[in-house]
């Protein structure tokens, strides 16, 4: 699907193989009215689930839906001739299938989970004879998992009777507990409905008699639109942000209040919504000493929009309280470092370690600003250096950020410090005395990395994560070379395109080279350029991948340790898992046992927060695992840590990239739209596996047994496809000499 520049963007596709799932339901006219109760208690006691809620009907007027778009933001109608067509509901892999005459009454996980057949419950009936037996009934609670659904399949449960789907299921069918599709009949004599009822379906009028607990059960969710959203808002835990953002406005505009500005404008502020957010928080929260939190939440979203005098001044009124001082003093330091103003971030970092010792966001930026570590040296001749445009990982900081800014500055010679290169860290403003600087050298290099993101460090400048203005940008007057960039949006992210369609058009104008490092990138970035500029975008591949080519003095191993290395990553889970994690977690204890009778199996950690999965497996599957802390060590570590290695199974792109990179066969865990570019790119697409496979685990076993069985064709597989990249980069710097006058 092509957007337009100016449109907002749905980065929702099918590259890792990440679920679609719906909830769907089938109503004529006469059954209408019943669907805003069934929509208000699926949300309020299943507040962290947001799934598509498809409406099938025979040809209702498109207005007979406005009641429920009212009360969900992703209420999608289709014309269906009945029930049934949920066995063909295109677009997506899962399907749970309502009834009008249902209410949700508990948490419905389980059925989000599941993953294989179709789910059911088979109810007890009566026959004639007076015995007993159990079927699926045509119009109760299904799960699909419509891979399991052939079109004959389809066909079958279609034209299956009023008796029951056994038959047509027969091989797929999945029985479930009673609870999730508990019938009425069961609460003869005003039987209370038990506790443990997930979904309650009514087999006979609402407000039969002899049902009273029953019709009171339902009745909690019959209320008008202002009440249901005040009883959503008010609910605890965590509830889903596209939700929250929907139902809150509305009762935010009726009735402001300080702790509702501030739960919209989170959410706002976590979907990239930060002009919205401070539309919502300004009004309420002026100059208050009282809303702390709320003023941190302003100066954050402030800053996001660049505004960075009045987030500085929220900032500050948010720190006078005791509570949440340090988190406010770190983002002031990180405000003043964006902005060139060392002293002014130490300073603020000093603050936040005074009112906590032990808070790590100032330890962090106290420790990055401290005045005994010496800045890039300014040589005597600054025309002599060329300007690096990157994101310099210090400290714990992730491994491959690391190990990526040293590899784009091989490219360019074997002297990758100060002496040759200045830094411009990519967060950091460009402003007019940073812009002096930069034409003060001899050509900027901004690369490589999934620069093409709107949200880990965001601003208004650019939308993307450099923090360059445009009209900063026009007045470089040295040559610009993109090297290597990445568009880093995952599936199913949502942003704004148009400011960075912009930029990205300056951008592309004023490069003297502009390459992405997979075609992936290459074509969602065209998508956003005028026609005449997009065949200035070319391939450039991540220089890790060719590092083989690019260290001094590179040696292959000999021999490699007997060492499997497996790494996963956990930034935004929820786009990266979905409501598999648990599926994922188990396949991959299938794999690893059967690995572990093959090689010493251990974990690459690239950042701390990568060994949640250690973590985790060991906790759920009774797993324990090694880990090496790549994040404590040098590149030239992480490098030969890799190099030795017999197989990397990595989830993070330069868990693929980097041991690529030094000729090591890779397997990648598919989160992320790179990992399937890369892969494409050098035409092995075998070598991933989403997250979400089905069959992760004895594939992923399969495929490990494979490379470890043949490991030196796999090692001369891997320097094959290498051979590639490098003729690819070694075609592209010979153009940038010609650019840059040398490298």
């Amino acid at each position: 699907m092509t957007h337009s520049p100016t449109s907002s963007a749905d980065d929702r596709s099918t590259v890792t193989g990440k679920r679609r799932i719906a909830f769907a339901v089938h109503t004529g006219e006469d059954r209408l009215s019943c669907l805003p109760a069934l929509l208000r208690s699926l949300a309020l006691t299943n507040p962290g689930v947001c799934e598509d809620f498809v409406v099938l009907h025979p040809g209702l007027p498109d207005s007979s839906f406005d009641a429920l778009r009212r009360l969900h933001p992703r209420v999608v109608t289709r014309r269906a001739d009945g029930r049934a067509d949920v066995f063909r509901l295109e677009g997506y892999d899962t399907v749970v299938a309502l009834g009008p005459d249902m209410v949700v009454l508990g948490d419905v996980g389980e059925l989000l989970r599941m993953r294989h057949g179709v789910g059911a419950v088979p109810q007890l009936l009566c026959d004639g004879a007076g015995g007993e037996r159990r079927a699926v009934l045509p119009d109760g609670l299904l799960v699909v998992q419509r891979a399991d659904v052939d079109g004959a399949a389809a066909d079958r449960l279609a034209d299956a009777g009023g008796d029951g789907l056994d038959a047509a299921l027969e091989g797929v069918l999945t029985p479930l507990d009673a609870r999730y599709d508990f019938l009425t009949r069961r609460l003869h004599d005003d039987t209370p409905v038990p506790a443990h009822v997930a979904v309650l379906r009514f087999t006979g009028p609402f407000d039969e008699p002899g049902y009273g607990p029953a019709a009171e059960a339902r009745r909690r969710f019959e209320m008008g639109d202002e009440e249901f959203r005040a009883a959503y808002c008010a609910l605890p835990g965590e509830k889903h942000p596209d939700l929250l953002a929907h139902l809150a406005p509305p009762l935010l505009r009726a009735r402001p209040s300080l702790g509702l500005a501030r739960t919209v404008a989170d959410v706002y502020r976590r979907q990239g919504r930060y002009d919205e957010a401070v539309a919502v928080l300004a009004p309420v929260v002026a100059d208050r000493l009282d809303a702390p939190r709320c003023q941190e939440t302003l100066g954050v979203c402030l800053m996001a929009l660049s505004r960075y005098d009045e987030a500085e001044a929220h900032l500050l009124l948010a720190a006078a309280s005791p509570d949440v001082a340090p988190r406010a003093f770190a983002q002031l330091a990180r405000l003043a470092w964006l902005c060139g103003r060392e002293e002014d971030a130490r300073r603020y970092a000093r603050h936040g370690l005074e009112a906590d010792p032990t808070d790590a966001g100032c330890h962090a930026w106290y420790v990055r600003t401290r005045a005994d570590v010496p800045g890039p040296r300014e040589p005597d001749a600054a025309a002599d250096q060329l300007a690096h445009v990157a994101l310099f990982a210090e400290g714990r900081e992730n491994a491959g950020d690391r190990v990526l800014p040293e590899a784009v500055r091989l490219c360019f010679g074997t002297d990758t410090g100060p002496r040759r290169w200045y830094r411009q860290p990519v967060h950091r403003l460009v402003d007019e005395a940073a812009l002096e600087r930069l034409n003060a050298r001899r050509g900027v290099i901004v690369g490589g990395g999934g620069l093409f993101l709107p949200d880990t460090s965001p601003n208004a400048n650019s939308h993307w994560q450099w923090n360059v203005p445009d009209d900063v940008l026009v007045r470089l007057t040295v040559p610009l070379v993109v090297f290597a960039v990445g568009y880093n949006v995952f599936d199913g992210q949502l942003y704004r395109r148009s400011r960075f369609a912009e930029s990205l058009r300056v951008l592309v104008e004023r490069s003297a080279f502009f390459g992405l490092r997979n075609h992936g990138s290459i074509e969602r970035v065209r998508e956003l350029l005028p026609e005449e500029l997009r065949d200035r975008v070319r391939h450039q591949p991540c220089p890790t991948t060719v590092a083989r080519y690019l260290v001094p003095g590179w040696l292959d191993p000999v021999e490699r340790d007997d060492t499997v290395l497996v790494n996963c990553a956990y930034d935004r889970a929820g786009l990266r898992f979905g409501h598999d994690y648990a599926h994922f977690l188990a396949q991959m204890a299938t794999a690893l046992r059967a690995l572990r009778d093959r090689a010493d199996v251990r974990y690459a950690a690239h950042m701390p927060a990568d060994e949640k999965f250690v973590h985790d497996l060991r906790r759920e599957h009774g797993i324990g695992l090694p880990v090496e802390q790549l994040y404590d060590v040098p590149n030239d570590d992480i490098r030969a840590l890799y190099g030795r290695s017999r197989l990397v199974i990595g989830m993070r792109g330069h868990a693929g990239m980097i041991p690529f990179g030094c000729g090591t066969p890779i397997l990648s865990l598919v989160s992320h739209p790179k990992l399937a570019y890369f892969l494409s790119d050098i035409g092995r697409p075998e070598w991933g596996l989403s997250v979400h496979d089905r069959e992760l685990g004895p594939r992923l076993a399969e495929r490990a047994a494979a490379v470890l069985d043949d490991h030196a064709a796999a090692v001369a597989d891997v320097h094959g496809a290498q051979r590639l990249l490098w003729e690819t980069t070694r075609s592209n710097l010979d153009d940038l000499r010609e650019i840059l006058g040398r490298t």
